[in-house]
C-alpha cells in the first residue's frame, strides 16, 4: 500500500512539474505559454480639485436665512464669553471670527444694519445667522420670524 502511495505522489509531483514549464514532457510537445502578466493594478482618477470660492464667500458674503436669538438667552454667555445683550447690535455666524463687522441686508425690504460676531450658530439647517433682537428690528424682522438676507464683510 505505501508503494503505491509514493508512487502516485511522484506521478503527481511529475504532473505539476510538467504543467509549471519546468519539464516538458516530449519533443514534439507544443511549448507552454508564458505566464501571463500581471494585471495593472486600477489607477484611481484623479482627486477633483475644489473650486476657489467667489469673491463674495472669500469676503464673508453669503445670502441666506436669518433668524432672531431667542429673548430667553438675553445674559447667557456667548461663545467668545461676552454676556448676549439683545440691545446690542450683534450676530451669530458659523465661521467668521469674533469682532468681524458684517453688513446685513433684508433682501425683502433692502433695510441695512451693520453688526459685530460675538457668538457661533446658528446651528439650524439653512441659516446664516442669528441676529440680536436690536439687529433684527432694525433689519424690519419680527422676533419670531426669519428673513432672507445677504451678508458682506466690512471690517474687523
Amino acid at each position: 500500500m505505501r508503494c503505491k502511495v509514493r508512487t502516485l505522489l511522484s506521478a503527481a509531483a511529475i504532473a505539476l512539474a510538467i504543467n509549471a514549464g519546468g519539464v516538458q514532457a516530449a519533443d514534439n510537445a507544443a511549448p507552454t505559454a508564458p505566464p501571463a502578466a500581471a494585471p495593472a493594478p486600477a489607477t484611481a482618477p484623479p482627486a477633483a480639485t475644489p473650486a476657489p470660492p467667489t469673491p463674495a464667500a472669500a469676503a464673508g458674503g453669503e445670502t441666506g436665512l436669518a433668524a432672531v436669538y431667542n429673548h430667553r438667552l438675553n445674559g447667557h454667555k456667548t461663545a467668545n464669553g461676552e454676556r448676549y445683550d439683545a440691545n446690542h447690535l450683534t450676530a451669530a455666524h458659523k465661521t467668521l471670527p469674533f469682532g468681524t463687522m458684517v453688513k446685513v441686508t433684508n433682501v425683502k425690504n433692502q433695510k441695512m444694519v451693520t453688526v459685530r460676531i460675538n457668538d457661533r450658530g446658528p446651528t439650524q439647517a439653512g441659516r446664516i445667522l442669528d441676529l440680536s433682537t436690536a439687529a433684527a428690528q432694525k433689519l424690519g424682522i419680527k422676533p419670531t420670524a426669519m428673513a432672507e438676507v445677504s451678508t458682506e464683510v466690512v471690517g474687523k
